[in-house]
């Protein structure tokens, strides 16, 4: 009886390690880039034109000093145009909607025609610290702010907030999806699903210094902490260790993924390099 009830007990366990096994993420560095950028906050795939945006804040990340600009890149990590859209103060998230990149600029919205470099501004009403964007299948553009919490909603060139809650002060990371808005909390690295009625609920939690978000599965999405670690968030909301390279002095900033390669972008802040990742599963 007591072999047998061992064999049963060996064979619940493989079964379970079997089971998170094959749920489980892994990254595998593809390449790093050399450090041509300057202080690269945010990392942006454009499948439609295969090529990368990073904004670089070049400075201090809450100093209005024009010296902040985009750069292209191909998705093996080299540089098309270092500065092609130029005269930013600290530029953080972007996001696209058909031939537009929207680009988050500390008090102002900075919408790029993509053919052209163009660059127009909208200054936000009381805004402080513009920090992440994303983009709905209408076209309405999402945006956090980090100091007052608040996400402002973009549409037809004009800005108003769109949700603000007291008890969440450093909305950072914003997703916009199909069955809701994900935004995730720098402060406490809290993950919130805010869906289109406006009822808010907790996902989970990654890790203080939350950043960027992307989905890299049904109900999966990896959340990067900006103090140099990536987390993957199940649909428990249990939040998993994927990466973490504090030791090396590396920063995870704003993060995106493009699913179609599997890859992972990474820009390294202080680093001044964009690091690529495949993610495994």
């Amino acid at each position: 009886m007591k072999k047998h009830t061992t064999l049963k007990n060996f064979t619940v366990l493989l079964l379970i390690l079997v089971a998170f096994c094959a749920n489980a993420q892994t990254l595998t560095m593809k390449w790093k880039s050399d450090t041509v950028f300057r202080v690269p906050e945010s990392v942006y795939v454009d499948a439609k034109n295969n090529v990368l945006y990073v904004a670089n804040i070049d400075g201090k990340s809450d100093e209005k000093d024009g010296k902040g600009f985009i750069s292209k890149v191909s998705p093996e990590g080299k540089v098309i145009t270092l500065e092609w859209v130029t005269g930013l103060n600290a530029p953080k998230g972007m996001g696209i909607y058909k031939n537009n990149l929207y680009v988050a600029d500390l008090s102002r919205i900075v919408t790029i025609d993509i053919a052209t470099g163009k660059p127009t501004f909208t200054e936000v009403e009381g805004a402080i610290f513009l920090n992440d964007v994303t983009t709905d299948e209408k076209g309405n553009v999402y945006v956090s702010d980090s100091r007052t919490g608040k996400i402002h909603k973009f549409a037809n060139g004009k800005a108003e907030v769109y949700y603000e809650n007291a008890e969440i002060k450093s909305t950072n990371g914003v997703l916009a999806m199909k069955d809701a808005l994900y935004f995730v909390d720098f402060q406490t690295g809290n993950f919130y699903k805010l869906d289109w009625s406006k009822k808010l609920s907790k996902v989970g939690t990654a890790a203080p210094g939350g950043d960027g978000i992307v989905s890299v599965g049904k109900n999966e999405f990896i959340i990067s902490s900006w103090y140099g670690e990536v987390y993957l968030v199940d649909s428990t909301g249990k939040a998993t260790r994927l990466l973490d390279t504090k030791e090396q002095k590396l920063n995870s900033a704003d993060v995106d993924y493009d699913s179609k390669t599997k890859t992972l972008y990474i820009p390294t802040f202080f680093g001044n390099s964009i690091a690529a990742y495949t993610v495994q599963k």
